[in-house]
């Protein structure tokens, strides 16, 4: 079986990717580089590469929500990002297509109709995405995440299977195995904090941190993880930052660009409190780990998606949310001094709140609708 993996989510592709039966041949398509105009390698393709999975890049562009100087250059790229797909669907000939949704899905997707090639959707939100919303109507079938996102897809062809969340594993040589062990020697037992942007790092958050790291680190042992965007060297910077302050403080300070697939379910599993986005992937594991957090959401996501996450999680108790728009130093301090005093009630909160909902069977159940849908376009050629 021949299987394209197309989309903007790594952690539900590689979930499912666990899943799928072991001689299956797979084909990912996404960013080889995080942003656009930046030439950092994406971490979704140094971690498919490094699995020796097949990985292509496109070189799609897409409707930008805020207007920068790539703006007009992206618009001229979709035209060309639909040839490039048509070409690499038409070459690799796929049994099945599973998307997971985002702007570089849609040229593949659409380009597997035309070839007569079934496409099996997932969709990880709330509700529904805008190339989701699309492909829908054409898609031989959609798996959704969450109940609530049934009414925007095609009843007779849409089934509920939950969002995949990885198998965590802890790696034998990894930044886990520092920071357990730095927190056995730590005669304060210091709280854990994991900051987090996403795979691409989130630049307000570095600079929120950076205003208060010292602050921070006479009380908490911080795990913060940067992203490597070249236009503001967030990274370079808050390690030149982190060498000025006391060799103690230095010791509390774990500081990476990225954290690898591999190493975030034992980070997440001994952190006390996550700050981040909260794009639903996030807001899944949280679930799954029944961690307190304090989510930013990014403020220009489709449909205010990070937003309604966010609410998702607080309205159950179980995080709270810091608006990035007026937001500062002082306020971000503040409401993580307070959820510590509290830490507690989000605690009891988690094991009300239903959390064993979350499980890996969701990676089964897509895998076998892709298995199905290939199996029965097979059936249709003979």
């Amino acid at each position: 079986m021949k299987i394209v993996i197309v989309g903007g989510h790594l952690s539900p592709a590689l979930a499912v990717i666990d899943a799928l039966p072991k001689d299956a041949e797979i084909l990912v398509i996404g960013r080889k580089y995080t942003f656009e105009g930046d030439r950092v390698e994406s971490l979704e393709y140094k971690t498919i590469k490094a699995l020796n999975i097949t990985y292509k890049d496109i070189t799609s562009g897409r409707l930008q929500r805020r207007w920068t100087r790539h703006t007009i250059p992206s618009l001229f790229k979709i035209p060309y990002g639909f040839i490039q797909s048509i070409f690499i669907v038409k070459n690799f000939k796929p049994d099945v297509v599973l998307s997971f949704g985002g702007y570089l899905s849609l040229p593949i997707d659409l380009s597997a109709i035309i070839l007569g090639i079934p496409v099996v959707i997932h969709e990880q939100t709330l509700e529904a995405g805008l190339a989701n919303k699309i492909v829908s109507h054409f898609a031989s079938k959609v798996c959704i995440s969450w109940d609530s996102s049934r009414k925007f897809f095609p009843r007779r062809k849409t089934v509920i299977t939950g969002n995949p969340i990885r198998k965590f594993r802890i790696p034998s040589n990894s930044a886990f195995r520092k920071i357990s062990e730095f927190r056995v020697e730590n005669k304060d037992n210091l709280p854990i904090i994991y900051i987090t942007g996403g795979s691409s790092g989130s630049h307000y958050i570095n600079t929120l941190v950076e205003g208060c790291i010292k602050e921070l680190l006479e009380k908490f042992i911080v795990i913060h993880q940067t992203g490597d965007a070249q236009e503001y060297k967030d990274h370079e910077r808050l390690n030149n930052l982190r060498g000025s302050i006391s060799f103690e403080l230095q010791e509390r300070y774990f500081l990476m660009k990225f954290v690898l697939p591999q190493e975030v379910g034992p980070i997440l599993e001994k952190a006390d409190l996550v700050i981040g986005r909260s794009g639903m992937n996030t807001v899944t594991e949280l679930i799954y780990f029944g961690k307190p957090s304090l989510l930013i959401p990014l403020p220009y996501s489709q449909n205010n998606e990070q937003l309604k996450n966010a609410k998702f999680l607080k309205d159950r108790g179980l995080a709270e949310i810091l608006l990035q728009d007026g937001s500062d130093r002082k306020e971000f301090l503040r409401t993580v001094n307070n959820m510590f005093d509290n830490i507690d009630k989000y605690r009891a909160k988690y094991k009300l709140s239903g959390q064993n909902q979350i499980t890996e069977e969701a990676a089964k159940k897509i895998a076998e609708v892709v298995y199905n849908e290939a199996n029965v376009e097979k059936k249709q050629k003979r």
